[in-house]
Parts: C-alpha cells; structure tokens; sequence
C-alpha cells in the first residue's frame, strides 16, 4: 500500500480486459440509480485499493458507485458469456446486470475488477430490467465478507448504495447496487460462449490474458493452457471442499457462476446449514436438488468437465489427442478435492494425524447429525468440549442431538482414535478445533434482520454482522445471541434465484 492511501480520483485504472476487443464484451455506460444513497462501504476492500476511506463521505463516491458518473480511466464493459444451467447450455448470457468498470492496479501489483451489479441494462440483459434489488444486494455484500474471514475464496464487495427506483420480482422492490471487487470475475461461460460458437481463435486471447494476469509462472509456456487448467480444477475441487466443510451452499452452481480463479461468485440463494441434512436444498427454485448440498462435490466435477470441453482446441490440433489430455486433466480433481476435504474434516474433529479409519469415523458423526437434525455449525464446537478420557463429560454435546444412542456408540471410538494420536490434552485440542470450526456463520435469519433493517434505511445490523463475522472462530462473548440456532419463526426463510 502506498505511504499515504489515495483520493478516489487517483485511482490508477489498467483496463486489460477491455483492450481485447469487442468481440469479448460491449461497451455500456452504468444507467443511474435515483436519489443514491451510501448504506455501507468497506475499508478493508478499499485498503486493496489503496483507496483512502475518507472517500467514503464524498458525494463523488455515491455517485461514482451508484453507476451515475464515471472516474477518469474507466472503461465500463459488459463481458459476454454463456453458461449450463441446470444442466442445460444456453448460448448466451453475459453481464445482464453487472457493468466492470475496469481493474484498478494497486502499489503491491495486484489488479482488482470493480463492478457495478444492478447498474442497468446491457446488450445481454435479454428483456431484463438489469438491476439487482436491496434485499439480495444486501446479501451479497455480506456474502462475501463471510467467507473471506473463513478463509474461503470468494468475490468481495467495496460499497452497497440503495436508490428510490422501483424493480418487480416477486413484489415490488428498491433497486440498489453494490460494487464487487476480486482479481476477475472470468467464468467458466466465457470460454463455452466461443466454443460452442466455433469461434475457436478466441479461446486463446482470453486464456492467455488471465494466465498472464493471474497464472503468471505458466506465461510463455508451452503448454501453458493443459497446465493453466488443471490448476483451475484443483481450486475449484478445493473450494468444493472448503464449502462442505462449513456448511455452506451455493444454490445455484450453473458453468456461468464458476470462477475461472476458484473463487466463491454470484451469491443468490446461498445459505449456510443450520440443521443438519446431508441433501439440504437452499434454493427453493431447485425443484430436482440439483444443487443439493450433498451434490456440490460432483456438481463441481460436472463443471470442469464442461470447462475442459470448452478448452479442447487449446489443448490439441488433434481433437482425439485433446480429449486425452482433456480426460487425464480432469482425473486431478478427485485427488485434490478428498486431499483437502478430508484434511477439512480431521481438522474439525480434533485431529493431528492421518490414519487409516479417519474417514469412516467422520463419516460417523455426520451421519448421527443428519439423523438428529442436530445445527450443523454449534455441533462442531461442541464436539471441542468433550473431554478425551472414557465416561468423559460429554454433555453439552449430548444435551443438543437428538441421536443420541448413535453418539454414544461413536464416542469411545473416537476418544480411543483422539488418544492414540496423543491429542488427549482437551484443552490444547479444543484451541485447535476452535480455530477451524466457526461460531459465527451467516445464517440466513441473519442476513434477513440486516435486510430489514436496511429497508429502513439504516445500516446499523450489517454493520453489527460485519463485525461479528470478521472475528467468526472467536467467542465474543457480547454477541453471543448471534452464534444462536434461528428462532422457530426464522427456520422456514426460502431463498430462491430472485435472491
């Protein structure tokens, strides 16, 4: 970061994307948004800006991210792309709400994507009125800081501005806008778009521009493009593991919302589990469960598989050899996705070492949980306070399942596995489950009171949510309330692909 942070207007913009040409996006300026006013902004984004925050209380900022003026050096574009979704490809999508407004280089050398979504139409909005409503503006700006302090890759977001212009969903709704930041918001539907579309000779401009911005040790290799994806598929069976591991679910994991950098894009009817169901479905317009929570794994798989088709021309002149390639590329994610997972699930039983039976063991207790419907998140710290000797107390865990007879089958099993490692000291093992298993997720009755609040006009619970979450593994004592299962008035909220 530079010694002193800069004023809004000395942003350096670096538009490399937008200098590949038309046939990759179309130039649209953001439409405006009616009285903007600033409900948030975030100054741990701005930092990767470089941006100083006093920026924040200038008329030029809500201006600027409301989508109704532009800084010098932006050059606003809606990329083009397609997308399976649900399973089934549809040629065209693109940026129908999002506008980039170009990537902002900082001291450090790292290039950020500002974009504007629910900034109005573009080319590929297909009769869509392009604006994003407050209620899921809200919850992807909460989102995705989240999953950014659980360490989770994901899209982050610099500012959330509420306007007066009406916008139907189910109902009517205030529009608003958030600015989402992160390295680039490439999908997976980016190169679909032109090899479904047998313009093969785009393909490798778009993979050689993000291998140079963001895989810069393959630049000028050979083979470069085999090796460029086969790290795509690592991130993304990895990021597969890390949303299991806590939880969380997508909802709606079409090719056209997977990042091309492995990063967590485009929060709709996400949701973190509160009682445990092994195929919980978050968003209700998923009749079939594709998406289930259960089927993220594969669906993950399924994806890649789709992006490696995509890719073959640039795999081989011979469509033959490139499907080899393309077949041995795609064996990698097996390996890296059980690789982290179950080095996930160890950690968050309490475990050092790797050893044969871990997985049935594991696969024990999140059996007896999806049996008892027991929440998911407060199961796991509780699991921490149970002491390692036998006959050990055990009972705040055992207070909280209602499978409770399978508990006590699984118990010494587990005491048994926890002592033969030498994690028996309860203490220093509790530290270490701690420090894996949040007490604080964003659960979606959560989200839903920041939401109301903010329909109010005040920021004042996302502001209280964005605290809590930038601390999610440590106690808080002072907000304890918010580590709660949701209240039984709160356990039926239904998300769907209009949230």
């Amino acid at each position: 970061m530079p010694d002193v942070p800069l004023p809004l207007t000395e942003l350096a913009f670096d538009n490399r994307l937008a200098a590949l040409g038309g046939g990759y996006a179309a130039q649209v300026r953001p439409a405006p948004l009616s009285r903007p006013r600033l409900l948030h902004a975030n100054a741990d984004v701005a930092a990767l800006l470089d941006l100083d925050p006093a920026a924040f209380a200038t008329a030029t900022f809500t201006e600027v991210f409301a989508g109704n003026a532009l800084l010098p050096g932006m050059a606003p574009i809606a990329t083009l792309y397609a997308g399976h979704q649900f399973g089934t490809y549809v040629p065209q999508l693109g940026d129908g709400r999002a506008i980039l407004l170009g990537q902002v280089r900082n001291a450090r050398g790292e290039s950020w994507d500002l974009q504007l979504k629910g900034a109005g139409q573009t080319p590929f909005s297909r009769f869509a009125d392009g604006r994003a409503v407050l209620r899921s503006s809200v919850r992807e700006y909460l989102a995705g800081e989240a999953l950014h302090h659980l360490g989770i890759p994901t899209t982050r977001a610099l500012s959330l501005v509420a306007g007066d212009d009406p916008v139907r969903r189910e109902t009517i709704e205030r529009a608003a806008v958030i600015c989402r930041v992160a390295p680039s918001h490439i999908r997976f539907g980016h190169f679909e778009v032109f090899y479904y579309r047998d313009q093969h000779q785009r393909l490798a401009p778009l993979a050689d521009h993000v291998i140079d911005e963001h895989f810069p040790h393959l630049r000028g290799a050979a083979d470069r493009h085999a090796r460029w994806l086969g790290e795509v598929i690592e991130r993304t069976a990895r990021l597969m593991a890390q949303w299991q591991s806590v939880g969380f679910c997508h909802g709606v994991m079409n090719t056209d919302n997977m990042s091309i950098l492995g990063l967590t894009l485009d929060y709709g009817p996400y949701g973190f589990i509160d009682a445990f169901d092994a195929h919980h479905i978050c968003n209700h317009s998923d009749d079939g469960g594709r998406y289930a929570y259960d089927r993220q794994p594969g669906i993950g798989l399924w994806n890649c598989s789709r992006l490696l088709q995509a890719t073959l021309p640039l795999l081989h002149e011979d469509e033959n050899e490139a499907v080899k390639i393309a077949e041995h590329l795609l064996e990698r994610y097996g390996p890296a996705y059980s690789e982290r997972v179950t080095a996930l699930w160890r950690a968050k039983i309490g475990l050092r070492e790797a050893r044969e039976g871990d997985a049935e063991l594991i696969n024990r207790f999140l059996t007896l949980l999806h049996r008892g419907r027991a929440d998911f998140t407060r199961s796991f710290r509780l699991l921490a306070q149970v002491a390692s000797a036998d006959g050990g107390d055990a009972r705040a865990l055992r207070d909280r399942l209602l499978a409770v007879e399978a508990l006590d089958a699984w118990l010494p099993d587990y005491r048994a596995r926890l002592r033969a490692e030498g994690s028996d000291d309860d203490a220093a093992r509790a530290a270490r489950m701690n420090a894996v298993n949040p007490k604080y997720v964003l659960r979606n009755h959560l989200a839903q009171r920041a939401i109301e609040d903010a329909e109010r006009g005040s920021a004042g619970q996302i502001e209280r949510l964005l605290t809590i979450l930038r601390r999610p593994y440590d106690e808080q004592p002072e907000h304890e309330a918010y580590a709660d299962e949701p209240p039984p008035e709160a356990r039926h909220i239904e998300v769907s692909c209009s949230s």
